[in-house]
């Protein structure tokens, strides 16, 4: 049961991502896409799923947030790539403050991804420092 609610996790967070990117660049080229309906319905249902997925992960791998620094981590990045992401796809008034907004959200994410492959707040600081040889 794990490994699946695992690789769904990890499928609908590539799945966001791409998404998002997709929406990022229909924003950059003014594209009459982004308002359509379902662009603007089926993220919600990919990032909804994708967080109850997590939770579900934290049950039942009977996770205590609070004792997991790298938990309370990906909930932070969470929130600060929600928050950019909004600003990048809805609420940015200028095109340099959409752009910067995007860039944030995908280093966000990347943070959170780090977060999650390293089991570290540090992110990819501690993923990489691990697979460096011992002096």
């Amino acid at each position: 049961m794990y490994l699946l609610l695992k690789t769904a996790h990890s499928t609908l967070a590539l799945l966001t991502v791409s998404g998002f990117i997709l929406r990022g660049y229909w924003m950059l080229s003014a594209s009459p896409i982004l308002k359509h309906r379902l662009t603007r319905i089926l993220p919600h249902v990919f990032d909804a799923a994708l967080f109850a997925l997590g939770i579900a992960l934290i049950f039942k791998l009977n996770l205590n947030v609070m004792q997991h620094a790298w938990l309370l981590a990906k909930f932070g990045g969470l929130v600060v790539y929600i928050g950019l992401g909004m600003v990048a796809l809805r609420f940015g008034r200028a095109r340099l403050t959409r752009l910067l907004a995007f860039a944030g959200a995908l280093a966000a994410f990347a943070y959170i991804f780090g977060v999650a492959v390293s089991k570290s707040p540090t992110s990819w600081v501690a993923y990489v420092a691990a697979s460096l040889p011992a002096s």
